[in-house]
């Protein structure tokens, strides 16, 4: 596969992790989020994907006001970019080992259907669907959506005609993303984020990402990333095998022990990585295109 010509970098700048009291660059506030979506593009960045967080506490939160908050934000700027939108939330689930009918603290859990209400009303570029249910690092805590639960949300975004962005933690949930494929349930073309690295999904190993890779449906467009200190090689590694890429404050912290930095930072070093490697970075309306979204102001 050919090396990637024109790299659509993907900033993921705020995240649901508990990274608020990491790193004093953690966006949290819309303004505050807005602020750092804006100079991610300004960086280079042609997709931002957004998550929102309570902005008294930094929790991770589904509140449709925020969104629209910062989404209104970025556009009152004239900022050129592509919007993305988490629609993952709402599928955590904390049981007690002993008791696993017990749900513990950190649980929210709702209907693939009840994780829309800001794509519904925002209507972004871009959303995500989470692909598969997943055991999220360790102790008890799991990624719940099943089968059902991706069926129903697909249609809906495909209702409402935002491309969905599939994010695929393990080979089975690449394998069930075709078959929503094939039930006619996704748009061509399909946009896949391969997300490595994710206790207890697929690994950061560069062979696991080839044979992902190759399991892609013809004609996709793909992206992935990997967490921490694997986020920049991965840039590197993505566009070889002929992928875009993802960086940001959601999935890494640092360049550099101890260096803590800003997402506009580590959108400027992904655009020397791919630069360096022969490849040019792809504009806001080159990414468009190429993901088969809506024209700016269409």
């Amino acid at each position: 596969m050919p090396v990637t010509e024109n790299v659509i970098i993907t900033c993921a700048l705020t995240g649901a992790g508990d990274t608020v009291r990491k790193s004093p660059h953690v966006p949290v506030t819309p303004e505050q989020i807005a602020q750092s979506a804006v100079q991610a593009a300004e960086a280079g960045a042609a997709v931002v994907h957004i998550h929102v967080r309570d902005p008294e506490t930094g929790a991770p939160s589904r509140d449709p006001r925020l969104y629209r908050e910062v989404v209104e934000r970025v556009k009152e700027t004239g900022t050129d970019v592509v919007i993305n939108l988490t629609a993952g939330m709402g599928g955590d689930l904390v049981i007690d080992p002993d008791d696993p009918l017990t749900h513990l603290p950190g649980t929210d859990l709702v209907s693939g259907l009840e994780r829309l209400p800001h794509v519904e009303e925002l209507l972004p570029d871009i959303c995500t669907l989470d692909c598969g249910s997943l055991n999220f690092g360790d102790g008890s805590n799991l990624y719940v959506s099943t089968p059902d639960m991706l069926r129903a949300g697909a249609r809906r975004i495909q209702e409402l005609g935002v491309r969905p962005e599939l994010e695929i933690f393990d080979t089975g949930q690449l394998w069930f993303a075709k078959q929503l494929l094939a039930e006619g349930l996704l748009d061509d073309p399909t946009v896949f984020q391969l997300c490595m690295g994710v206790p207890w999904g697929a690994p950061a190993d560069p062979g696991v990402l080839q044979s992902m890779v190759n399991m892609l449906p013809d004609g996709a467009r793909w992206a992935s990333f990997s967490l921490g200190r694997m986020q920049m090689p991965w840039v590197a590694q993505s566009i070889l095998l002929g992928g875009h890429v993802r960086v940001g404050l959601e999935d890494n912290l640092y360049l550099g022990k101890g260096n803590k930095v800003t997402n506009a930072q580590l959108v400027e070093r992904a655009v020397t990585i791919t630069e360096s490697i022969g490849a040019r970075v792809a504009t806001p309306d080159e990414a468009r295109e190429l993901l088969g979204l809506r024209k700016a102001n269409a």
